[in-house]
């Protein structure tokens, strides 16, 4: 009898103590509620090309998606063939352009079309004597050969320009492949393309800014945007409906967004807008945080690192963020499902490209609602993933 009563005394300890966490959670613990297939987590390393590396990711989702077996493309493929793109246009700007190893959503479909795909192992990109990307050096060759190109030393430009650059590439990425073979067949960039069933001009991109007029595109004014590639303008409550609404119809959702913010805490798996007030405070400790002056009560709400309320997300504050540079173009990443925190928060299910030693979540982490409405430049879809009512006003426009 005594250890039947101590038994149910442990037992009833136990559930006690897992109220009490309940009710005063600390740290941040998800539970998914929708996952869409993906490949692995993969590391860009020291590269500023996380725009290849979630483009493909996305794709790589796409193609699982139409029943095909997973592959893993090669970014440094698409990263290559756009610095050539890339090239062509800071000459024909006579060097006032962008020329950075940044892209936008707009390149990898560009690219895709224009040059085709290539699997991981027929590109890995690497010549340069490491195991890892690591393109400072790279970076700052392109760099100095196409500004000396830009300033038209011969007042005339030669045709050996290109040829120069693109040898550059070969040097430190490898030749570009005229053709390779996957799983026992050849293939040709284009030809593995279609293959793939890949269709570029199914996506279509879409943000949410009050300085351009609604349902309409435009071309989002950041520095990576070098192609100047369009976006779809929804009000926000449209934009940030698309997410959960994406999801759960089975597509997954190319992201790029701001990573800036104290809160974005990836490598702990969570990026959150938390609201600054009493209410986010244990009340034991309130009177500590009525002492403080406002950034101290900021970080001692952010240092608690455990899921509270958020800031509601209006089109005026998203707008003001990006009009004030505290929203920036920082990251491009991939949205694979859905999830809630222990007190029933709902996040979108990202997809990074940093590896995963370090991660919490083995390369993955959960961007709340409020953050997704509030820090994203833009995010590409398949069309067909697009509510009825807003395909509808697009067609009013152009032939969508």
């Amino acid at each position: 009898m005594r250890k039947i009563v101590l038994f149910l005394l442990c037992v009833w300890t136990w559930e006690m103590s897992a109220q009490k966490l309940e009710s005063n959670p600390v740290g941040y613990r998800f539970t998914d509620t929708k996952v869409l297939p993906c490949t692995s987590v993969k590391h860009q390393e020291y590269s500023g090309t996380c725009w290849s590396f979630s483009g493909l990711s996305f794709l790589e989702s796409e193609i699982m998606r139409m029943g095909k077996d997973s592959v893993n493309l090669s970014p440094m493929w698409i990263v290559r063939c756009a610095y050539i793109e890339k090239a062509v246009k800071f000459v024909r700007m006579h060097g006032k352009g962008v020329f950075s190893p940044g892209g936008a959503t707009g390149d990898i479909f560009n690219i895709v079309r224009k040059y085709g795909l290539v699997p991981a192992e027929a590109y890995p990109g690497l010549n340069y004597g490491t195991k890892e990307h690591k393109h400072a050096e790279l970076d700052a060759a392109l760099r100095g050969y196409i500004t000396a190109i830009a300033r038209d030393p011969n007042k005339g430009l030669t045709t050996a320009w290109l040829p120069g650059f693109e040898a550059i590439l070969d040097v430190y990425m490898g030749s570009a492949p005229a053709s390779f073979v996957y799983r026992g067949k050849e293939y040709t960039p284009q030809s593995f393309r279609e293959f793939l069933e890949i269709e570029p001009d199914e996506y279509v991109a879409v943000t949410s800014f009050t300085h351009h007029p609604f349902y309409m595109p435009f071309a989002i004014e950041v520095e990576d945007n070098w192609d100047w590639g369009m976006s779809w303008n929804l009000p926000l409550d449209d934009f940030s409906a698309l997410f959960e609404q994406v999801l759960l119809k089975g597509y997954t959702i190319y992201w790029c967004a701001d990573v800036t913010e104290a809160s974005f805490a990836s490598t702990k798996g969570y990026a959150v807008i938390p609201m600054i007030t009493e209410e986010n405070v244990d009340p034991e400790e309130k009177e500590k945080y009525l002492a403080m002056n406002s950034v101290q009560q900021r970080m001692f709400v952010l240092n608690k690192r455990r899921p509270g309320k958020e800031v509601k997300i209006t089109q005026e504050l998203r707008q003001k963020g990006f009009d004030t540079f505290a929203t920036t173009d920082d990251h491009g990443m991939h949205i694979v499902g859905l999830g809630i925190d222990q007190i029933g928060n709902k996040y979108c299910k990202v997809k990074n490209s940093w590896g995963e030693r370090g991660q919490d979540y083995k390369g993955f982490f959960y961007a709340s609602y409020p953050y997704v409405a509030y820090k994203t430049i833009n995010m590409v879809i398949h069309k067909k993933a697009l509510p009825e009512h807003i395909r509808k006003k697009f067609k009013a426009y152009s032939v969508f």
